[in-house]
């Protein structure tokens, strides 16, 4: 529904940072995708990740699953990666950086000045390291206040974003606890939450947002 909202009508690869259904789950969606696209839709999964993709969706990544005539399947091919080993995409350069969330180690990215942190407790030295010099950081964060086991609090992400030092921070991934607006008014400048619908585009000079 997100996508037909935001009129998106093409997925040139798609990357999963972890096996929660939370963010795994919506896979049948992306066989529209594939059909329209006439080939296989490269889809990027953690190593450790891999066997668990295979086995939930057996369907549509075990080949002898052929699908009955005048029906269809995601086409998918997965390709793996692993921490801190640049993969390219599209004819762009993208760095997994692995971040603690629970008993899984989601893979975020840096690609350009651009990083991407979903599901994290904290950043480790290492990945904190390779996020230095983004421009605009995306980074978890639930509600103000009590701390999470496996995420970010606003605090926390806060906190995180300023050690970073990007000139932008967009939090995602909240909940209902905290209204947009309240989040706004009580977040520094440089941290800002993120919205259905937002687009960011980076500039030599500048920073641009734009809502759908």
């Amino acid at each position: 529904m997100q996508l037909v909202r935001e009129g998106v009508g093409r997925v040139d690869a798609v990357w999963y940072t972890h096996l929660h259904a939370d963010h795994l789950h919506g896979i049948d969606d992306l066989r529209i995708f594939s059909v329209r696209n006439r080939s296989q839709l490269p889809v990027f999964v953690p190593e450790d990740a891999r066997g668990g993709v295979e086995r939930r969706f057996d369907y549509i990544f075990d080949p002898s699953e052929v699908p009955q005539k005048g029906t269809s399947k995601p086409g998918l091919r997965l390709h793996t990666l692993r921490p801190h080993e640049p993969v390219t995409i599209l004819g762009e350069r993208f760095t997994p950086l692995p971040v603690p969330h629970g008993r899984l180690t989601p893979l975020g990215f840096r690609i350009g000045e651009l990083g991407y942190i979903t599901d994290a407790k904290r950043l480790p030295a290492a990945t904190l390291e390779a996020l230095k010099g983004v421009r605009v950081l995306v980074l978890n964060a639930l509600w103000f206040g009590k701390p999470h086991p496996t995420h970010f609090n606003v605090e926390e992400a806060v906190t995180a974003a300023d050690a970073v030092g990007a000139e932008r921070t967009y939090l995602t991934h909240l909940t209902h606890r905290t209204p947009h607006r309240e989040l706004r008014d009580r977040l520094p400048d440089h941290v800002r939450p993120a919205f259905d619908g937002l687009t960011v585009t980076l500039e030599p000079d500048q920073i641009t947002e734009a809502a759908s």
